[in-house]
């Protein structure tokens, strides 16, 4: 027999949300991230009071600028920012789905991006025949035989982590 035979649960399952695809070690420390977040606030308490939209944005957008400009480890947590970014938006949209959180997001912009679009094309097209270096990590790393990465953490976070 090359094909092996179907469970009756295999043609219900794979017609509900596939947990499959989701990573497990992302899904882990975001349940660490809110583990932190249920021992400052208890656990749970942006379902039971909801949350407002501008904070969780002001956070997210906080650890991800904090990452991009090399931060990998967030201080206070000792956590990626990444991850801290991500249970940001975990809570958040768990309040929208829960129907308890304020929208105090700004009046709605007129589309912008069609335009800025347009402005980049017009000015690769203008330094088409140039080819810069476009600095990154990895070019520190060669450059200086260190990678450009930022742990703020204090020696004794570092040595509890």
């Amino acid at each position: 027999m090359s094909e092996k035979p179907t469970n009756p649960k295999d043609m219900m399952g794979v017609m509900k949300a596939p947990m499959s695809t989701v990573s497990a070690p992302v899904m882990a420390e975001v349940g660490v991230a809110m583990l932190e977040g249920a021992l400052k606030y208890g656990r749970h308490n942006y379902r039971a009071v909801g949350v407002r939209a501008s904070v969780y944005y002001d956070a997210t957008m906080r650890h991800l600028m904090d990452w991009w400009e090399g931060q990998d480890i967030d201080p206070d947590s000792g956590m990626s920012h990444i991850t801290k970014a991500i249970t940001s938006l975990v809570v958040l949209r768990d309040s929208m789905i829960q129907g308890n959180w304020s929208d105090d997001r700004p009046p709605h912009s007129p589309e912008f991006y069609v335009e800025l679009n347009q402005k980049v094309a017009a000015l690769r097209e203008k330094y088409s025949d140039r080819d810069p270096v476009h600095y990154t990590q990895a070019h520190m790393t060669e450059g200086f035989g260190q990678q450009n990465t930022i742990d703020c953490r204090s020696a004794e976070q570092k040595a509890g982590a």
